[in-house]
């Protein structure tokens, strides 16, 4: 009997699943990095700084594969993209990491795969069905019930910063993943980071003349993970995945993200592992765990 490659346990999906997995791996010390790199050095620097250090092995990786440049619509969605992954999310989790645990971070990006869902919902022209969104509403209220009792009884500005980090990551990652279908992963953030680079120069350099860069060896080392790896490595993975395998299903990989976010928090940082975040992080990844099983019809399928 002859075997269909749909049915084959490495099917397209399966191995964009894969992909996505290990972008999740890099952009789970995210959090930890920024928040060590942000202790020392300011937000705005770590925020825009990552983009601009990313965007050189970036510029140098389109010039030696020799790719063509982008049309006027992917340049439009390339934009969006760089607004979302490249400026409004580091800007915004380095300045709450300034402000609260990693840790804490951790749990309130729990948000991120409903918010992925309903960006790709929006954009890629996903279909979760009813359980997905269910599930999905109930791990994203319980986050913000977290934030409130975290917050001596309401949200802390941390927390709305994180949950902006959140909406912009979302739109990016919808936009990225659904160009990166014609355009290529590694091809989507390379662009995106070329693109907004000229917007990080002027407010970078002012930080610079303002604030003396002085910092500890951790807050480099977090620096430059977050320049290497979160804003450019792990992307490589993470659009190619969602190419594959659709926005809101790679979208759902982010359930192991607060558990692995929280590890890294106590192993690098000494941070304490508080039992209302572990809670709260067991109650997400189960809601989202939940919806996993959930049908999710593409665009291309209907």
């Amino acid at each position: 009997m002859k075997l269909d490659w749909k049915d084959s346990y490495l099917s397209s999906e399966n191995i964009g699943l894969i992909y996505g997995f290990l972008g999740v791996v890099g952009f789970s010390l995210t959090l930890p990095a920024t928040r060590a790199a942000a202790l020392d050095l300011d937000p705005l620097f770590v925020g825009l700084g990552r983009g601009l250090v990313a965007a050189i092995p970036a510029a140098f990786t389109l010039w030696f594969t020799h790719q063509p440049i982008p049309s006027k619509q992917q340049f439009r969605s390339l934009l969006v993209v760089g607004l979302g992954v490249v400026l409004g999310f580091p800007v915004l989790s380095a300045w709450a990491m300034q402000q609260v645990p990693a840790a804490h971070g951790a749990v309130v990006l729990g948000l991120l795969p409903l918010a992925t869902a309903i960006a790709g919902f929006l954009r890629a022209g996903d279909r979760p069905d009813f359980t997905f969104w269910m599930a999905s509403i109930v791990g994203s209220a319980t986050v913000v019930v977290f934030g409130i009792i975290s917050g001596a009884g309401q949200l802390q500005p941390a927390d709305l910063a994180l949950f902006g980090s959140v909406i912009a990551a979302a739109i990016g990652y919808a936009e990225g993943g659904q160009l990166a279908k014609t355009l290529g992963g590694w091809q989507v953030i390379s662009w995106a980071l070329v693109i907004v680079a000229p917007f990080e120069v002027l407010p970078t350099i002012f930080v610079v003349v303002k604030e003396e860069l002085i910092a500890s060896p951790n807050a480099w080392l977090g620096f430059a993970y977050v320049s290497i790896f979160s804003q450019f490595i792990a992307f490589f993975a993470w659009y190619h995945g969602m190419a594959m395998a659709g926005v809101a299903r790679v979208g759902q990989i982010q359930l192991l993200q607060p558990f692995l976010t929280l590890l890294a928090s106590a192993i690098l940082l000494g941070e304490t592992l508080e039992p209302i975040a572990l809670a709260t992080a067991c109650l997400v990844v189960a809601s989202v765990a939940a919806g996993k099983k959930a049908s999710i019809k593409r665009a291309e399928d209907l």
